[in-house]
Formats: structure tokens, sequence, C-alpha cells
């Protein structure tokens, strides 16, 4: 089933971060998402000791991920197996700490 990225990003994991505050902080990085193509979006998640917290648009982060939204699907089926795949398939760009991209599923299974 497809995800809405809007509304992931919008609404379901600013409300994890603020459920679950201290595994969020417990990360400690600062993640850029940029998702092209229909349905996509920027936004800039901190989940750094001064955080946590997730806006819209672009910042510096320590950790800068970038993909099309039909990846992004593919990835939020199956983080484990896929992420690694669009990694090196190329079709997963990330630009900093890549040992913090690694770290980003956390954000998705926080309070699971």
């Amino acid at each position: 089933m497809a995800v809405d990225i809007q509304k992931l990003f919008n609404e379901e994991i600013p409300a994890k971060l603020a459920e679950h505050k201290d595994a969020a902080k417990a990360v400690g990085a600062t993640f850029q998402m940029n998702i092209t193509g229909e349905g996509g979006g920027e936004w800039f998640i901190n989940v750094s000791d001064t955080g946590p917290a997730i806006e819209k648009g672009e910042k510096p982060a320590d950790c800068t991920i970038t993909m099309t939204s039909e990846d992004f699907q593919k990835l939020h089926e199956n983080p484990q197996a896929n992420g690694m795949q669009l990694f090196f398939a190329g079709k997963l760009k990330v630009a900093g700490n890549q040992m913090l991209a690694m770290k980003l599923s956390k954000l998705f299974t926080l309070g699971a």
C-alpha cells in the first residue's frame, strides 16, 4: 500500500517525535529529506540534542538524502532490503555523513 508522503512527514513523524522525544534525540543528528516527484517535498528533521523537530523546507544538515517519491515508496515498504539496493543502484543519494543514513530508519519505527 502506498504511503502518503506529505501526511507521513507533516503529521505522522512529527507526532511520533513529540511522543518519543528521548528516543528521537538519541539518534543525535540532523537530516534533510529531499523527495522529488509527485507527492514529494523537502523536510529538515532535527533529532539532535536541540530537537526533536521536523519542518518543511531545506536547511544544512549532517546527512542529506535525496530520492524520487517512487523510490521512497519502495524504501518505506521494506527499509532493510530496499535501502541498500536503492543506494547501490544510485537511486538513493546520500550527502554528508553516510553512516547517519543507517540511523534514519529509527524515525519510522519510533514507538513500534
